[in-house]
């Protein structure tokens, strides 16, 4: 009896032999095969003749384009010890050459005469006048394809072969002949895995009938409706896992219930030396009615750089406190853990005197400290004496034991895996969870890797806060830059000079460093107090820097690391950023809140090559009218225009989402979520809301999956998505 489990080899064309090259590269089963989809299509609409593809060129265009055509000769040519060879082929309209500098021989018993191929690279004109494409991508098709192609307009799918594949003489032409032989034998036990509500809805395809046109299109419309219930699919099932997260949480009725039990809350909040935003006091609200309820707080904390999500936080670790629960705080560096952890001893220290029958102590936990150090902290938070922890990484360590934990709060979420904050929670029984981003979240990506969370955002800045200036300038403007800082400083202003990283190597880091500083400091500016900070200082020696510069002991601090996200120098109102397209647009924009914390003006000056200022001034920096392919060429361009244009953070991360994509920016295989192989979030974002709802309501009204239709949903969970469940109990 046939299954999809079924080995590869005994489907029609493979064998035992063949069997042993498609496992190497994953494919072992009838299943795998099927759901190994093409890469890319090929219709009429999408192929070039050569006198078109002529043109192209002519014109300027830089892109990559597939043209057919059929081998004339097949030509090797030495130049002293190496070989080239040079394929010509025609097609309807002319004449093209096909050359490869390497692996001659390989390729040259790839083509024979009369043979017919698709080619795709980027056409050149040769100094000869000739059409040429270097290094192509080839695909083979026989002559009854071609006539097809042209006679019926049929769409030819053409697949990525692996080199273990090629190597077993399985091409192009081998490998459609295999798919379609499973297709012919397996497509009909693929079983469905969506409610059929859900596939009468939204007019969804039966999942073998989009397995099938999706490898043998019948038209453009059938393989767009066959990718749309792909991608329906995974999301669906992503979305069932975040409800299914958020449902686990929710329904735990052993959370603790604070409440307000003395005048602890009201007067630190009348004796703070600000007053709070009608933001913050709304996301405070917010907070606060998670933790006077039984439920367990599961919340995301956003806001922009600088918009006062530490004080919010720490209000909420002071309704804990109140009610005799310790608070722990895990930030992603050791200097920012230390700097936290002054700085909280410090107001609460200032707040004794006025409310001297509570004080709040304060403990911190990194790595690198003393051990007797390290062991008094310990010891405070075993006893209970701690009421606020403040710590890194370190916190996960077996010998950190709490007392009575009931706040878990997490900065820079992105930074921690699932696995690992569940470490942290399982030091408490059942505590309240709230994690904060250093910067906005994109709407998509608050719907997925942070859709299992309730979302409290802080939107505007404290009223006296300036908006900072921002400039875009080429680095032969450096000498007036470098005159702008010393003017100020003789003023009493602070500036940051950043440099990018020197990756791969310590010692490049280093010596970049130095010679950065002695060049400036022996120049510019040599009649003015200058610091230096770089990646390869113990964490001690940077925290020393930063107190100085803080103290107001240096006028201006060289950095060739990222300066730590929430270090605040209030009188620090210049940030210059060298080589500013090497930095991403997250980065640049954190960058520029170090500085603007005061009431005075502040500046943020972008250096770049002046090549690439002179590039940039021609883009269109709206990115929805933008194509991929511009996205790409003017990746660098669009995000310093980005940072000139935009000082909402906001408005700055979906530009950035829309730049790199998910997975670069937060962490995606740390969330516990399953990767994405056919939806993007980017732009698929319609697909994603539908999806989102369709299995939050199932999930709200059918958690166990015991209704008829939704055993489908269950079954496919348990089968495919095992792994990702596990994390589907974690807050």
């Amino acid at each position: 009896m046939k299954s999809l489990e079924d080995s590869i080899q005994f489907i029609k064309s493979v064998g035992p032999k063949r069997s042993e090259s498609f496992a190497k590269v994953g494919i072992k089963t009838a299943r795998d095969l099927l759901f190994y989809f093409p890469t890319r299509y090929i219709d009429r609409s999408t192929l070039l003749t050569s006198s078109k593809a002529f043109m192209y060129v002519e014109n300027g265009y830089e892109g990559e384009i597939t043209i057919l055509g059929k081998v004339i000769k097949k030509e090797l040519r030495n130049f002293g010890r190496k070989q080239t060879l040079t394929v010509s082929m025609k097609d309807s309209d002319g004449f093209f050459d096909c050359i490869w500098f390497q692996g001659v021989k390989f390729f040259k018993d790839r083509f024979n005469e009369s043979d017919i191929f698709l080619i795709s690279a980027k056409p050149t004109i040769s100094r000869y006048g000739n059409l040429q494409f270097i290094h192509p991508d080839f695909d083979k098709i026989t002559d009854e394809e071609t006539q097809t192609f042209y006679n019926t307009g049929k769409i030819i799918p053409l697949y990525r072969i692996p080199k273990d594949l090629k190597s077993a003489n399985i091409g192009d032409l081998s490998f459609r002949k295999i798919v379609s032989a499973a297709i012919d034998s397996h497509l009909s036990l693929i079983t469905e895995t969506l409610p059929p509500d859900v596939i009468t809805k939204h007019k969804l395809l039966d999942l073998p009938s989009a397995v099938a046109n999706l490898h043998y299109p019948s038209d453009s419309v059938t393989l767009d409706n066959a990718r749309k219930r792909l991608k329906y699919e995974e999301l669906f099932y992503l979305e069932v896992l975040v409800a299914l997260r958020k449902k686990s949480i929710k329904t735990k009725q052993n959370g603790i219930r604070f409440e307000i039990k003395t005048g602890l809350l009201s007067s630190f909040i009348k004796h703070l030396p600000f007053t709070l935003t009608p933001s913050q006091l709304k996301v405070l609200g917010e907070i606060k009615k998670d933790m006077l309820s039984p439920q367990i707080m599961n919340r995301l904390l956003q806001g922009d750089v600088g918009s006062g999500k530490t004080i919010v936080a720490l209000i909420a670790m002071l309704i804990a406190a109140d009610n005799g629960y310790q608070s722990v705080i895990m930030v992603p560096t050791e200097i920012l853990s230390d700097q936290h952890y002054k700085n909280f001893r410090g107001i609460f220290e200032r707040f004794s005197n006025q409310y001297p029958q509570r004080k709040i102590k304060i403990a911190v936990v990194i790595g690198s400290q003393p051990s007797k150090v390290r062991q008094s902290n310990l010891d405070l938070i075993k006893s209970g004496e701690a009421d606020i922890v403040v710590g890194t990484h370190a916190l996960f360590e077996e010998n950190v034991d709490f007392n009575n934990l009931g706040l878990v709060i997490i900065d820079e979420q992105h930074r921690f895996g699932v696995v690992q904050r569940a470490k942290l929670l399982a030091k408490g029984l059942s505590p309240d969870i709230l994690v904060m981003s250093a910067t906005p979240i994109p709407r998509t990506l608050s719907m997925t890797l942070y859709g299992d969370l309730d979302v409290s955002t802080i939107t505007g800045m404290p009223s006296n806060r300036l908006p900072i200036k921002t400039f875009l300038r080429g680095e032969s403007r450096l000498p007036d830059i470098y005159n702008f800082i010393v003017s100020h400083a003789k003023q009493g202003t602070q500036s940051f000079i950043v440099y990018p990283l020197v990756e791969d190597s310590e010692k490049l880091e280093l010596k970049a460093a130095l010679t950065y500083y002695n060049d400036l400091t022996q120049t510019f500016l040599a009649n003015i107090r200058v610091g230096l900070i770089h990646g390869k200082m113990k964490w001690k020696e940077k925290e020393d820097v930063m107190l100085s510069f803080a103290a107001g002991e240096f006028d201006v601090l060289i950095s060739t690391t990222v300066i730590e996200v929430g270090i605040d120098v209030p009188n620090a109102n210049i940030v210059l950023i060298n080589d500013a397209h090497r930095f991403g647009l997250t980065q640049l924009h954190q960058l520029r809140g170090r500085v603007g914390r005061g009431n005075m003006q502040a500046y943020c000056i972008l250096v770049t090559k002046d090549e690439l200022i002179a590039a940039s001034n021609r883009i269109n920096t709206d990115i929805e009218y933008l194509s991929p392919l511009q996205l790409e060429r003017y990746r660098a361009g669009i995000r310093l225009q980005s940072m000139v244009k935009h000082l909402d953070g906001f408005k700055i991360a979906e530009i950035d989402f829309k730049l790199r994509g998910p997975g670069d920016i937060f962490g995606v295989k740390q969330s516990g979520f399953p990767d994405l192989k056919f939806a993007d979030i980017t732009t698929d974002s319609d697909i994603l809301f539908e999806a989102k709802k369709d299995a939050f309501e199932l999930i709200d009204t059918d958690p166990q999956f015991l209704k008829p239709p939704n055993k489908i949903v269950k079954s496919n969970l348990l089968s495919h998505y095992s792994e990702n469940l596990k994390y589907a109990k974690i807050g």
